[in-house]
């Protein structure tokens, strides 16, 4: 199998690129391909894909219009906690993450199950999520919205995480915006890059600091940032500890680096917010507890 896992901005192919798929199909590899072009509609891939006999799955494709869901709020019937990684720009560590905290819930006895918004979480496995950016926008929020609901049903988890995309100030992205509307998450966790100034792809627009993100997810959506997470890109590790102290002090939430700090901190983060899932842990039940800060109050 050959899985083609660049997601260039454009979502499209080089002429190197074409030519490295094609070869891969000459060996007899199945193509997984993540991008907005789909392999599966090149009249040369096509043909390529009947002479070597094997397939083509492009993962960003969505389902027919007339299998498109709207959303129609049956999310209100999921009962359990929903916590969505969101982030201040693209590309800076949502999915990674949302699986570490996912792993690092379950091994704890704490029943979590992840909600991929990307092709990437899709293509690593996910078992429930829509590659969102793919989809018309009329249908993101009650595509999102369904695949949490499908996850509760079949698995009746203690807690829900949703990956997040791109960032919700972001002007070229509004993935973030369908996935708070769609899951309406009782709480967030923020992911940021301290040392990235400059958003990918994108040279004129600054990262915007945590505070001015969380002060616009909160108010965008009734639901609370309940922690930091650090991308340590081009720091040090007194660097990243730097930064945690700041950003604690400053933004008066708990602050880590899912990669290099212990997985125990994030989920700190998740058990300080929703008290419940301690008991959860413990086998005293499901226990769907309500966060700390009632949404009536936010």
């Amino acid at each position: 199998m050959f899985i083609f896992g660049i997601a260039p901005a454009s979502g499209l192919l080089s002429v190197h690129e074409r030519g490295v798929v094609l070869e891969a199909m000459g060996h007899g590899m199945d193509i997984v391909s993540g991008l907005h072009e789909f392999l599966g509609d090149d009249p040369v891939f096509i043909a390529a894909q009947a002479e070597h006999d094997v397939s083509i799955r492009d993962v960003r494709r969505p389902p027919d219009k007339k299998d498109l869901r709207l959303f129609d709020g049956s999310i209100a019937a999921v009962t359990c906690p929903r916590i969505a990684v969101l982030g201040t720009d693209c590309a800076i560590g949502k999915r990674t993450t949302a699986t570490l905290l996912t792993r690092a819930l379950n091994e704890r006895g704490i029943n979590a199950v992840m909600i991929a918004t990307g092709q990437t979480g899709l293509i690593q496995g996910a078992r429930y999520g829509v590659a969102l950016d793919a989809m018309p926008s009329q249908f993101c929020a009650g595509e999102v919205e369904g695949a949490v609901v499908r996850a509760f049903a079949a698995e009746r988890p203690d807690v829900i995480i949703i990956e997040g995309q791109s960032a919700l100030g972001h002007p070229a992205y509004l993935s973030s915006g369908f996935i708070l509307r769609g899951s309406q998450p009782q709480a967030v966790i923020l992911q940021h890059a301290p040392a990235r100034k400059i958003r990918c792809d994108f040279e004129s627009l600054p990262v915007p600091s945590p505070a001015v993100e969380i002060d616009l997810i909160e108010t965008f959506a009734k639901t609370r940032v309940i922690g930091l997470t650090i991308n340590h890109e081009g720091m040090t590790d007194a660097d990243v500890t730097a930064a945690i102290i700041m950003y604690e002090l400053e933004l008066g939430i708990p602050a880590t680096d899912a990669l290099t700090r212990p997985t125990d901190e994030l989920v700190e983060m998740v058990t300080r917010a929703f008290p419940g899932l301690s008991g959860a842990a413990q086998g005293e039940g499901p226990g769907y507890p309500a966060p700390l800060m009632s949404l009536e109050d936010h």
